[in-house]
């Protein structure tokens, strides 16, 4: 068991949806309820609870409600996820969280501005027993118990044909230092080919060379790179925010190969679905 907590001081930044294109505030408020309340004011404070069972992912990961649905969540998540914050109310004035610079940087040193603060309130762990893996299509998530002692670690494999990314490998654990200094800096990234066919299905229209590291065949259009294997860095930030929607601390190793929201998502449902294959501690 360990102690829910919130932050000390209000937190208020602003941005722009990387799919909607829509300019949108964002502010995040601490909370005894024990819970992450998400709140539309530009809805007359319509709000909205997590619940994995109605997520949907379709080039990110977005929380699905009676009256409205929360779209890019994944790295906000992350960085909640990373710094212990269970309990807190966040409001927006859009249908999307802002995509800031492309990374969870901004959240992570926002958060470590504010501060934390424990409540009384303690939730489990999810300690994994059993391991199982979900594959699809070339792609995987292997699930297994942690080591003795060990927390949460996370592993990622991807394989592009761009010669800017390439077969990269990135396994840290999952710890706060090692989000705030390897995992948070790390920008989506996209292919300019994939940019029509993604404005025409109203996505990506707020992505630029501003929030997105950009490809074309020959490599990077909007260098430097934060780090060599920066990609497969974000789709490990990726995956840290869909296991977020666990909601709460989680002792296990999960090592992903060529997956995305879809399959990591898969992987948080078959979670719930199959109690045997974990305990609460």
């Amino acid at each position: 068991m360990t102690h829910k907590k919130t932050i000390l001081k209000d937190i208020r930044l602003s941005g722009t949806g990387v799919h909607s294109g829509k300019p949108v505030r964002l502010a995040l408020l601490p909370s005894e309820a024990g819970e992450i309340i998400f709140r539309r004011t530009d809805l007359g404070n319509l709000e909205l609870r997590i619940d994995p069972g109605r997520v949907q992912s379709f080039n990110g990961t977005t929380l699905v409600g009676d009256k409205f649905n929360v779209r890019t969540v994944e790295h906000l998540l992350a960085s909640l996820f990373a710094f212990g914050i269970n309990s807190l109310d966040v409001e927006i004035d859009a249908d999307e969280i802002p995509i800031m610079d492309g990374s969870a940087l901004p959240f992570a040193l926002a958060l470590e501005k504010a501060g934390t603060r424990r409540l009384a309130q303690k939730i489990p762990s999810l300690k994994i027993l059993k391991p199982f893996a979900i594959q699809d299509k070339g792609a995987s998530v292997i699930v297994e118990p942690a080591e003795t002692g060990a927390g949460l670690r996370l592993s990622y494999a991807i394989d592009f044909a761009n010669p800017a990314i390439g077969r990269r490998r990135f396994e840290r654990p999952f710890t706060l230092s090692a989000f705030a200094r390897d995992i948070a800096p790390a920008r989506t990234f996209g292919f300019v080919r994939d940019v029509e066919t993604l404005r025409r299905q109203s996505l990506a229209l707020g992505a630029s060379f501003e929030n997105t590291v950009v490809l074309d065949d020959a490599g990077v259009m909007n260098g430097p790179l934060r780090f060599p294997d920066e990609f497969v860095r974000h789709k490990l930030l990726d995956l840290a925010g869909d296991l977020a929607l666990l909601g709460r601390p989680i002792i296990g190793r999960f090592t992903a190969c060529k997956a995305g929201h879809r399959l990591h998502l898969q992987v948080v449902r078959f979670i719930l679905e199959h109690p045997g294959l974990w305990t609460e501690t």
